[in-house]
């Protein structure tokens, strides 16, 4: 891959991490729910779902995906249940207040937020179209394949390490403002509101 080639890669990177999505919204609840450090493991998860996404494109499942009717309704289904259950779950979670103390914080195992980070951009067809009509303008068919998959899943990984390292410590700002659980229950319902919404336009999301 040619370095002016990588250079409009590396400001397409920024431009589709930046964009607001389910990921930006799992990185921000994380970051609120969970602090900063424990909350960033929701990015690792969520990088961990573009990986496989890449993969997919590249081995030609992506495809199969894309122009089958049949296995695009099913993962798009998939996808949509995921976030509308991740919206009831927030929904309803527990309405104890987040003190500054690190005892008065929720807690969860890092390889839980990751695995949800992972599901959110793992199971989401929208993200395959994407990568489908985007990663073909980069790549030279003429040289090694393999090696332009890494460059442009390592672009995207970085890109969207640093925008969700963003979302999530701006979100964690907000840790010590949530003492009471009325502030909690305001809060848990938005974010479940957020995620029913993304997984609305993911229902309405069709092939081109």
């Amino acid at each position: 891959m040619e370095f002016s080639t990588w250079l409009a890669l590396f400001a397409a990177s920024w431009a589709i991490s930046i964009s607001p999505g389910a990921g930006a919204i799992a990185a921000m609840n994380a970051g609120i729910s969970h602090g900063f450090r424990l909350g960033y493991w929701m990015t690792a998860g969520l990088i961990l779902g573009i990986m496989t996404q890449i993969v997919l494109v590249g081995v030609g499942l992506g495809a199969v995906v894309a122009t089958s009717g049949l296995a695009f309704e099913i993962v798009k289904w998939l996808g949509v249940a995921y976030l509308i259950w991740l919206g009831i779950a927030q929904w309803r979670a527990p309405l104890q207040a987040v003190a500054l103390e690190r005892t008065g914080m929720r807690t969860t195992r890092p390889s839980k937020l990751i695995l949800k980070g992972w599901m959110i951009n793992a199971v989401n067809p929208k993200g395959t179209v994407f990568l489908l009509a985007i990663v073909p303008q980069f790549l030279d068919l003429a040289q090694p394949l393999a090696s332009q998959y890494l460059v442009i899943a390592v672009t995207l990984a970085f890109t969207d390490a640093v925008v969700m390292a963003g979302y999530t410590a701006l979100a964690s700002r907000l840790l010590h403002l949530l003492r009471k659980p009325s502030h909690v229950k305001l809060l848990n319902r938005s974010f479940g509101s957020l995620f029913f919404l993304a997984g609305l336009s993911l229902s309405l999301f069709r092939r081109t």
